[in-house]
């Protein structure tokens, strides 16, 4: 391990220009479990009943009182770990440029990271689908389900649900990325899902 270790510092240290992609498992640490694998949401929830765009559209109540009630409180406790902290220094030392996540739960940000681009948004903010008002999740009364905006409109969060597309902005951002990189860290992500997968193959 050590081996490995060192040699990762000197490929930082000889790199031109370092990209991190990161998946769910940097964040396990924190408090946040993955949605698949042993332990993951998906053991507890079945993700086109609650992680589908239009199981959301059909029954928002259902999905906000499963899913995304559950997320907020656990995102809430959820702070930053040695591995966000560790991606933030090599920032902050000029050695990593960006950090392309599928993670929603803005620990990088949190972590002191600048340039982070979100593969599937972030779970900080709510957005109304019928006047488009963005308010933060945390800020957000949750004793009358689902919530909605002062318009009356329903609030649902800035991710990406399963049936919708990874926002262009971002998916242009991260190829440009990850093209540009002589270096990819690819941390607590297995690099199966597209197109996050694709990134390192880039």
């Amino acid at each position: 391990m050590n081996d490995l270790i060192l040699k990762t510092a000197r490929l930082i240290q000889e790199a031109r220009h370092v990209v991190a992609l990161t998946g769910a498992g940097i964040s396990v640490e924190s408090g946040i479990p993955p949605f698949r694998g042993p332990g993951g949401l998906w053991e507890k929830f079945d993700p086109m009943e609650v992680g589908h765009i239009q199981s959301f559209l059909r029954d928002p109540e259902k999905v906000w009182r499963l899913l995304i009630s559950e997320m907020r409180n656990v995102l809430a406790a959820a702070r930053p770990n040695p591995a966000h902290l560790g991606l933030a220094r090599l920032e902050a030392m000029g050695l990593l440029k960006t950090v392309i996540t599928q993670n929603v739960d803005g620990l990088h940000q949190m972590a002191g990271n600048r340039d982070v681009i979100e593969f599937h948004g972030n779970f900080a903010w709510l957005q109304c689908l019928d006047c488009g008002q963005r308010v933060k999740t945390v800020d957000v009364n949750l004793d009358h389900m689902p919530p909605r905006c002062p318009c009356g409109g329903i609030y649902r969060p800035e991710c990406v649900f399963f049936g919708e597309m990874i926002p262009p902005e971002e998916l242009d951002r991260s190829q440009i990325a990850a093209s540009s990189c002589d270096l990819m860290l690819v941390v607590g992500c297995s690099a199966v899902v597209q197109p996050a997968a694709y990134m390192p193959i880039i």
